[in-house]
């Protein structure tokens, strides 16, 4: 039993199954489009939260909202489950397979036996398709995978059920029902207007493009306030936030300045393309962030210091900062013409 299903590979998990599930259904839209209509692009550091021990940056918003905001901007009907037992989780699985829907499936990273094992980490927030079931074993579309891969009953259930930080409880999500028409105009007003509001508008230092500044002041202190041994922890793990959990830094705004463009085209906006243009130029820096900070971490800096990073994270905030200000006016315009 295989659902007649096409495989599309992504850069990020999340918007590449959305992506791939509307394109089943009829509906062709880019990942960049997805993941811009679903206001991707994020930042916070809150050093009350810790994370490993270590205090929380965050590149993009809470697992599993992209798909809620994009669904919902869209119009789309989406039917989501989570489960306590794991027998029950797995027969509902297989009945929608039996009746020929695909299913979404957040599942932990860790014991996937089809990742390399040096790509393995406890990450309880990865997307991946079920399209069907032989031998006992399922059919499974990773979006982040070149092709179809397979899963047994038993290692299916266990990554379904992983423990620790946002256990994914056997969560499971499927398209229901689509609207006659989409308006991918207002959808894309919408996601503009959520991510002006999240980056520049929301109060408080923490959040933001002003989030982006204060991480700036913290990584300065790092070297005065703790051990070598320490601030290389610490900066250690904004690297591993920004590059390895769930995308997020540089990535996320290449992405965004993807949508950006196809956006300037959908609303015949040339400001868009423009600030397209301004926030691969971000993406580059904070590209160059990580791998300055990898020099230090590894000792291997001739010239790069806790303050030449630091005096690099203000310009991103600054840069960012003109970017979503200058979103705020398109919106504003387009809000009208709708």
């Amino acid at each position: 039993m295989k659902i007649d299903y096409q495989h599309k590979m992504a850069a990020h998990c999340e918007n590449g199954a959305i992506m791939s599930l509307l394109n089943h259904h009829g509906i062709k839209l880019s990942e960049a489009m997805i993941f811009g209509i679903g206001s991707g692009i994020y930042f916070s550091h809150i050093p009350i939260i810790k994370l490993n021990g270590l205090p929380l940056t965050s590149f993009r918003p809470w697992p599993g909202a992209i798909f809620k905001r994009a669904s919902k901007a869209l119009g789309i009907d989406v039917e989501v489950k989570k489960f306590r037992n794991p027998e029950k989780a797995m027969v509902a699985l297989d009945d929608n397979l039996e009746r020929g829907i695909p299913t979404g499936m957040v599942v932990g990273v860790f014991y996937l036996d089809y990742f390399p094992a040096p790509y393995r980490f406890h990450f309880n927030a990865h997307n991946i398709i079920g399209v069907g079931k032989e031998n006992g074993n399922y059919i499974i579309s990773d979006p982040i995978m070149e092709s179809f891969e397979h899963l047994s009953y038993d290692s299916l259930k266990k990554v379904r059920f992983a423990q620790g930080l946002q256990a994914p409880r056997g969560k499971m999500y499927y398209i229901k029902n689509l609207p006659n028409e989409i308006n991918i105009k207002v959808a894309i007003i919408k996601g503009l207007k959520r991510t002006v509001r999240e980056m520049v508008i929301l109060p408080g230092p923490v959040i933001g493009a002003r989030g982006i500044k204060y991480l700036s002041k913290k990584v300065r202190k790092y070297p005065k306030r703790y051990s070598p041994r320490e601030a290389s922890k610490r900066l250690g793990q904004i690297v591993r936030m920004q590059e390895e959990i769930g995308t997020g830094g540089a990535g996320f705004r290449f992405l965004f300045a993807a949508f950006l463009q196809e956006a300037s085209e959908i609303l015949e906006n040339k400001r868009l393309n423009e600030l397209s243009a301004s926030m691969t130029e971000i993406g580059d820096m904070w590209r160059d962030f990580a791998v300055h900070a990898g020099r230090i971490i590894k000792e291997r800096n001739e010239v790069e210091t806790y303050d030449s990073i630091a005096n690099l994270l203000l310009d991103i905030s600054a840069k960012e900062n003109i970017v979503y200000k200058e979103l705020a006016k398109v919106v504003k315009e387009e809000s009208l013409k709708a």
